[in-house]
């Protein structure tokens, strides 16, 4: 395998690329509609809901923190998570744009 030549791209292509590598692992969107739909969360409710172990579930909050999705507060021995409404609309308005493109339907192609 061949290294990614990340640089001869935009910081949109790459910025695209990260963010739909995150959103890319079902336990990262499971995670994510809980967030969305509890406004808020605390980690060891996440094991029982999504039904992962606690390990695998702070691997998953860390991509999704790294890119910034979410922000966390620590309340004594617990973190508590929610959705970073500031940057969602960032990423939301990343796929807007990628995914707002129009193409056409031509008979003609392949």
């Amino acid at each position: 395998m061949g290294v990614t030549k990340s640089e001869i791209f935009t910081d949109y292509q790459n910025e695209l690329a990260v963010a739909s590598r995150v959103f890319g692992h079902p336990a990262r969107i499971a995670i994510l509609q809980h967030l969305i739909k509890t406004q808020t969360c605390v980690c060891g409710d996440l094991v029982e809901v999504i039904g992962l172990a606690q390990p695998t579930i702070s691997q998953h909050l860390k991509e999704l923190k790294n890119l910034g999705l979410i922000k966390g507060n620590i309340e004594g021995a617990r973190v508590c998570y929610c959705i970073d409404a500031v940057r969602w609309g960032e990423i939301k308005k990343l796929f807007e744009s990628f995914l707002g493109q129009q193409v056409s339907a031509s008979e003609e192609c392949c």
